[in-house]
């Protein structure tokens, strides 16, 4: 098993409760679910008219999957602001959409057990493709009310800059 650098101790993977969300240079209040970083890359196969029975393959087009935050219902608009950004109903013939900026740049970043940046990703040209302000309602049930957006986006990357801290190792003292 391989180790950090910075933490050449550390055996166990990160947990995935513990990370947050930024945008617009602000962190995002209570987001609770993150759907995961996803790429796939289509697969061309072709084969020359000479070549033996057999194809070849070479790399196509690269998609980037749609990403959904989920949260709690708040008093925070942040969610249903950018999605009025994308299409906001009366606004006006030719103002439905705020074009200049619509789009927005976001960073996820994943923290370790004490709450320390471990790893981060820069996710470029988000914007809302969908919005959910309230789910099924029902007074029977036993459920916090969440809110969704799905962000449509052009990529993401990793921020190699962001190097997890040296973790303490502790000595447990002998019984005296």
């Amino acid at each position: 098993m391989t180790t950090s650098a910075a933490n050449p101790q550390r055996l166990d993977p990160y947990k995935n409760f513990k990370f947050r969300v930024k945008w617009d240079g602000k962190y995002v209040a209570g987001i609770s679910k993150v759907s995961p970083l996803r790429r796939t890359t289509e697969v061309r196969t072709f084969r020359s008219g000479g070549d033996p029975s057999a194809s070849r393959k070479l790399p196509g087009r690269t998609e980037y999957e749609a990403i959904t935050l989920e949260r709690g219902v708040t008093n925070d608009h942040a969610f249903e602001q950018w999605a009025n950004k994308v299409w906001m109903l009366g606004a006006g013939l030719g103002s439905e959409v705020s074009l200049s900026d619509f789009r927005k740049d976001i960073r996820l970043e994943l923290l370790n057990e004490a709450g320390q940046l471990v790893i981060a990703y820069n996710i470029f040209r988000c914007w809302v493709s969908e919005y959910q302000a309230l789910p099924d309602l029902d007074s029977n049930a036993d459920a916090v009310a969440i809110e969704h957006i799905k962000l449509e986006n052009e990529g993401w990357e990793r921020d190699l800059s962001v190097v997890p801290p040296a973790e303490p190792s502790f000595t447990i003292p002998p019984n005296t």
